[in-house]
This record gives structure tokens, C-alpha cells and sequence, in this order.
């Protein structure tokens, strides 16, 4: 039987992994995000510029063999603060998110799990933090803290968890009575063990799809702060601080490499998220399998 189970998840695995390879964007998008992980990671061998440091004489001068994507207002390279800002971008998306998903995915397992008094509390305290436009709150609570990366991933995480809650608690109440979760209960298992031994393995598909879109959305949220000032602050570079210090007239008119590339790393991550979540989600779903 554990070898007929194990052969049975192996075969999933792979059908799954299948169907995943078919579609092309999810792909491409798995590529380029691997991409830019792998520059983030090995940037200190990628250029020898240092992201924070000035040289006025070189002021918004364009791409060339010395600077590949030209400098910025202060003369700083921007490939160098692009590949170091991906850094920034990614800690914030991966961490936050990765919060997020504990946070919503421990609620919502005891709401559907549980359901009764649990559920309706919790699900009411859900309703309560949706009621609020998520930008607003959270641009006023970055607003009252000191902005900061690290405000920016307690924020995200505090506060962005809803979806992930609705989502499992949706899976556990549809699994809570399953032949196996039964037979678990009738073995005399510890209920925290059935919680997140059987059920939550069972109930991760759409929750690993939901976080990869979730990535992209707090790439964007992250790049927005930073562009209204209330994210990341100068000078650690971060795509929308850049995007900030680009924002004047002249220099969008007369330096369009300096807007023109944190705005195309943004959209690229971004959509490459998407079409792995996209991709993820075909992939995962039963019914697109067959």
C-alpha cells in the first residue's frame, strides 16, 4: 500500500510537471525569474560598481561600454543599483509573502476545520481587515512607522493574509470529512497532527499557486511605496525609488534609460509571476489534467 501511494504521488508529481512544461509563458516566466534570482544572488561578480556610490562628473550619462544601462542624477551606475535593487524587491515579495501564508493559512485551517464558533469569529475578524482598501492601510500604517524594509515585511505579512484564510479555509471545509480524514480520527491521531499531516498536504495546490501571484502583487505594492517615498529608503536602491528619482521632467525627457529600466524590471517580474502562477494552476487542478 505505502509503495502503491508512493508510486501514485510520483506519477501526480510528474503529470503535474508535465503540464506545467507544456505551457510555454509559465516557462519563460520560470526561466526569467530564475534569471534574476541568480543575478541578485551573484551581482558583486556581475559588475564592480558600488550601487551608493556618486560620481557627479558622470551625471545621467547613457548607456555605454563603461556604464551598460548609463548612470542616474548622482552619476551612479544603474545596472549596478538595478541587479542590487532586485535584491531589495525579492526579499520584500518572498518574505512577506512566505508571512502571508503562515499567517492566513494557520487561520484558515482552524476556521475550516473547526468551523462552528471558530469560524464565524475568524472569519468575521477577516471581513473586518478586508473592509479596509488594503493600499490605504497599509500606505497609513508605513506612513505612522518608521519606512523601512523591514516595515514594509511586517506590513505586508499583518496585513495581506485574507485571501490565503478564505482560500484554505475553503479547502478544509471541503476535505474535513473526507474517508481519510475520518479514518485519522477513528485511529485516535492528535487533532494538530490531522490539521497539517493529512489535510493541509491535500489542500497545498491552491495555496502554492496563490502565493506565487501573491509575489507579484507585493513586488508592486513594494515598488509603489518606494515611488511615493514611503517604501524603501535612498540610499538602498529598490526599482521604485529609482523609478522616484527618475520622475522629474527633464530627466525622463533627456535620460530615458534611467526611468525606462527599473519601470521594465517591474513589469517583467511582475507578468513572469503571473504566467507561473497561471501556469502553476493548470497544472495543479485535476480537472485541467484530464
Amino acid at each position: 500500500m505505502q509503495g502503491e501511494a508512493k508510486y501514485k504521488t510520483d506519477s501526480l508529481g510528474k503529470i503535474a510537471l508535465q503540464k506545467f512544461l507544456k505551457n510555454k509563458l509559465a516557462v519563460i516566466g520560470a526561466i526569467i525569474i530564475i534569471l534574476i534570482i541568480a543575478s541578485a544572488i551573484i551581482v558583486p561578480w556581475i559588475t564592480e560598481y558600488n550601487p551608493d556610490k556618486q560620481d557627479l562628473l558622470n551625471q545621467l550619462s547613457p548607456p555605454s561600454k563603461e556604464h551598460l544601462l548609463g548612470t542616474d542624477d548622482l552619476g551612479r551606475d544603474v545596472f549596478s543599483r538595478l541587479l542590487y535593487g532586485s535584491r531589495v524587491s525579492l526579499s520584500v515579495g518572498f518574505l512577506a509573502v512566505a508571512g502571508m501564508m503562515i499567517i492566513g493559512t494557520v487561520i484558515g485551517a482552524i476556521a475550516g476545520y473547526f468551523g462552528g464558533i471558530f469560524d464565524s469569529v475568524l472569519m468575521r475578524f477577516v471581513d473586518v481587515i478586508i473592509s479596509f482598501p488594503q493600499i490605504f492601510l497599509l500606505i497609513t500604517l508605513i506612513a505612522v512607522l518608521q519606512p523601512s524594509l523591514n516595515t514594509l515585511i511586517i506590513v505586508f505579512a499583518l496585513f495581506s493574509w485574507t485571501s490565503t484564510a478564505r482560500l484554505v479555509r475553503g479547502e478544509f471545509l471541503s476535505l474535513r470529512n473526507r474517508e481519510f480524514v475520518l479514518a485519522a480520527r477513528t485511529m485516535g491521531i492528535r487533532t494538530w497532527k490531522i490539521i497539517f499531516s493529512h489535510i493541509l498536504p491535500n489542500a497545498m495546490g491552491p495555496v502554492i499557486v496563490s502565493a506565487t501571484l501573491q509575489i507579484g502583487y507585493v513586488i508592486l505594492a513594494e515598488s509603489t511605496l518606494s515611488y511615493l517615498g514611503l517604501g524603501v529608503q535612498p540610499p538602498t536602491p529598490s526599482w521604485g525609488n529609482m523609478l522616484q528619482s527618475a520622475q522629474d521632467y527633464n530627466i525622463m525627457l533627456n535620460a530615458w534609460w534611467y526611468p525606462l529600466f527599473p519601470g521594465f524590471m517591474i513589469l517583467i517580474t511582475i507578468l513572469s509571476f503571473n504566467f507561473v502562477g497561471d501556469g502553476l494552476r493548470d497544472a495543479l487542478d485535476p480537472k485541467v489534467r484530464k
